[in-house]
């Protein structure tokens, strides 16, 4: 007998987990939500880094509680939100929680079964939560990605962006940042603001653009995604391209102009179009580039992104078997019902069939208006 029953249970307690939780109670569905609250954001991010996106990102499909309503109850200065610094935000998601009567229960789920037509969730204590209806919305921290030659650096002297999220242990220190885009260039920047020595910066690019830019491109396909249902798969595959190669100039070529002050030049030395092509020594480590450079360092710092993989979700063991995918990807309907019904995937694993700002806090509002339309269809 299971300890408790719901009409839908909700794992994963992120920004796609509240939107989902939340219209699923604005539509009278009774819903469980399990995962520690923002646990990547508080935990994985650090507490002095910015967001990229503005108070027009929000988590509400009812377009009620947003991210500028939050702002405006709170009276804060918009000039502190520009950048947005991560504490504002878990205080809004906290905010847009606290109003939808979303209180997610922090035990985290062991192994999730369908042994006949319900779905049963055992979680970590040993107790057991029955559903007609899953939605699991795994953060990108089941997904880190490091190059192979990652495990000849010692252990202890190597970190993913994941893990590396306090830098004070590296002040004095030399580092290399393998990676380009913006997390590698944050995390370069908030080592100058620690102390750091030293800071190169690997990547296999020409140097990014730092410029102010706006993500308002990305509205019409949301937009889009929410008037036709299965939008992104109807288009051709140069459509799809096209579109992301445009979130690709704004997203990942171009980083954000706030970097520029505190990458002091002093301390952060690029290296462009050039990948480490040997490892040597326990400490420091040696890297030799592509370039011919050698470069002696106390750390290596990876930003080197992610990659979706359905089957590093430990949780999703129980029912892997009945879960269609392709390239790492759950196969989706136009309501992010995956092959097994009755199991929808929001965010990251749904970025192949609904578009890359489905991996963005941009796609929340209207990823739950989908899927709680397709459960009430």
């Amino acid at each position: 007998m299971a300890d408790t029953r719901s009409d839908l249970l909700v794992v994963g307690a992120g920004p796609y987990a509240y939107s989902v939780a939340a219209r699923a109670g604005d539509r009278g569905i009774a819903t469980t939500v399990v995962g520690r609250p923002l646990s990547f954001w508080r935990d994985k991010m650090p507490t002095d880094m910015f967001l990229r996106s503005g108070t027009d990102w929000h988590l509400d499909a009812a377009g009620e509680l947003t991210f500028e309503a939050f702002v405006e109850d709170r009276g804060l200065d918009r000039a502190d939100l520009d950048p947005i610094p991560i504490a504002v935000f878990l205080d809004h998601a906290d905010w847009f929680a606290a109003g939808k009567g979303v209180v997610p229960d922090p035990r985290m789920v062991a192994d999730l079964t369908k042994p006949g037509d319900t779905f049963v969730a055992t979680m970590e204590d040993g107790t057991v939560i029955e559903a007609d209806r899953v939605v699991v919305a795994p953060g990108v921290g089941y997904f880190a990605q490091l190059p192979d030659w990652h495990a000849q650096v010692p252990p202890e002297r190597r970190s993913h962006t994941l893990d590396r999220v306090t830098f004070d242990d590296l002040a004095g220190a030399r580092v290399a940042v393998i990676g380009g885009r913006q997390s590698a260039y944050e995390w370069a920047a908030l080592l100058c603001d620690h102390g750091a020595e030293r800071v190169d910066v690997v990547h296999r690019h020409p140097t990014p653009a730092f410029e102010r830019v706006s993500w308002r491109f990305v509205d019409p396909y949301v937009d889009q995604t929410l008037a036709v249902r299965g939008w992104w798969r109807q288009l051709t595959a140069d459509q799809r391209a096209a579109i992301g190669q445009e979130f690709w100039a704004v997203g990942r070529l171009t980083l954000e102009h706030w970097l520029v002050p505190r990458l002091r030049p002093e301390v952060v030395h690029r290296h462009p179009e050039c990948e480490v092509t040997a490892v040597a020594g326990e400490g420091p480590v040696s890297l030799t580039l592509s370039d011919g450079d050698v470069l002696d360092v106390d750390h290596v710092v990876f930003a080197s992104g992610y990659r979706p993989d359905v089957a590093r979700v430990p949780y999703l063991a129980g029912v892997l078997d009945h879960v269609d995918s392709t390239d790492g990807f759950p196969d989706l309907s136009e309501g992010f019902e995956t092959s097994l019904a009755g199991l929808y995937a929001v965010g990251f694993l749904a970025t192949r069939d609904f578009g890359p700002f489905y991996g963005f806090t941009k796609g929340c509002p209207s990823a739950a208006s989908l899927v709680v339309d397709e459960m009430l269809r």
